[in-house]
């Protein structure tokens, strides 16, 4: 069970154990906050951290293609960790995101993190894009059929005598705001405000992504 249901605006999409989320019907996979070479911008200011965010990122990206084999791929922003990071892009890592590009469609959302993207990346840069009922941007609105990322939400829940904190997808069936798919990147609790002001009450669900499968729980129950 890598994958469950999740409607948006009347729209069936899977919600993948990844952090992903496909359409089927479009063929369209979408993924957010990839905060690719954040490990190597930590480094230039002095905080070591192992510099193999971005091949364990893209390899993630790759199973999670390969497994679904989309039409159309979109990136929700903050690809990149800052407005140089593609610079840093390793040769191996750049033909690894050439490869993933193969014989489909890229659209890269510009996000707060990456405004400025290059054209040499492959693919096309947008600042939203609109398909049917769905509108998919970086920073959510709360706008009817937005999908959106930037808040890196996750949920802490009490499981078996313990305490589970795991990335989810957040959504109330209007809108959705997706995990971070990155390696290095973090999360914000879904009980934070930022939440409430998208989704205007505590009656939304977190579909936490666990280690088989994923759970869906109350944002009420969540802390």
């Amino acid at each position: 069970m890598r994958a469950s249901t999740v409607t948006i605006a009347d729209v069936a999409l899977l919600a993948d154990l990844s952090g992903a989320l496909f359409w089927e019907e479009q063929r369209l996979l979408v993924v957010s906050d990839l905060h690719l070479e954040k490990g190597s911008s930590f480094a230039a200011r002095g905080v070591l951290l192992p510099p193999y965010d971005t091949v364990a990122t893209l390899g993630r990206l790759a199973a999670v293609i390969a497994r679904h084999d989309p039409r159309m791929v979109i990136a929700l922003g903050d690809s990149f960790h800052d407005r140089t990071a593609h610079e840093r892009l390793a040769d191996s890592n750049r033909e690894a995101l050439t490869a993933l590009q193969a014989r489909r469609d890229w659209i890269w959302i510009s996000g707060n993190h990456d405004p400025a993207l290059p054209s040499d990346l492959g693919g096309v840069v947008a600042s939203e894009v609109a398909i049917g009922p769905i509108v998919f941007r970086h920073e959510p609105t709360g706008a009817f059929g937005e999908i959106a990322g930037h808040l890196h939400p996750k949920a802490r829940v009490p499981t078996r005598g313990r305490t589970m904190e795991r990335r989810c997808f957040a959504s109330d069936g209007k809108r959705a705001v997706m995990p971070a798919f990155g390696a290095y990147t973090g999360g914000l609790s879904i009980r934070d405000a930022a939440f409430a002001k998208i989704f205007g009450t505590p009656g939304f669900m977190a579909h936490v992504l666990g280690d088989r499968k994923l759970h869906a729980i109350a944002a009420s129950r969540c802390y």
